[in-house]
């Protein structure tokens, strides 16, 4: 369901995939070949909340912010992730049931471990490898890591022709 707020309705950019099941709501911009999945809300109600092409949004995660909010370009954020952060660089990985509190910003290809829980305002340069509650910076991504967080990212846009093609996308 993708609602407007204030006046204010989503962009939701002809490419990109919002599940029959979502919940969007409010001053949000999808980018290109995203993907919004089953059960995901984004609330933009305290600041714009935008998103970049490619970035995946997994299963129930929800996403807010206390002001405006930018998550870049071949994001996955995974199964059931609340995210409040500022900013979320390119090509980061959020792991499942991981929470981003208000502020967080990550720098590009960074990755957090699923099930960490990153405290307010914490920032985090380029290619970091976060885990833990509190998050902290345990060292940088390997290749190992860089190859699955773009296949992540792929694999998703990939999906998104199949699963319209199925009549699962929010109808308009």
């Amino acid at each position: 369901m993708i609602r407007a707020l204030d006046g204010i309705t989503p962009k939701i950019h002809p490419t990109a995939f919002v599940s029959e099941a979502a919940y969007i709501v409010g001053d949000v911009e999808l980018g290109p070949n995203s993907s919004v999945w089953p059960g995901v809300v984004i609330r933009a109600d305290s600041g714009k909340i935008k998103i970049g092409a490619g970035t995946n949004i997994q299963d129930n995660s929800v996403l807010h912010a206390d002001a405006d909010a930018e998550i870049g370009d071949n994001v996955t954020i995974g199964h059931g992730v609340v995210c409040h952060a500022r900013n979320i660089g390119d090509g980061s990985l959020i792991g499942n049931g991981s929470t981003l509190n208000d502020g967080v910003v990550l720098g590009d290809n960074c990755l957090v471990a699923a099930g960490s829980t990153v405290t307010e305002n914490s920032v985090f340069e380029a290619h970091s490898l976060v885990r833990g509650t509190p998050g902290k910076a345990i060292g940088k991504i390997r290749t190992r890591h860089a190859e699955l967080m773009s296949r992540a990212a792929a694999s998703y846009v990939n999906r998104i022709a199949r699963y319209t093609a199925s009549g699962l996308a929010h109808a308009d």
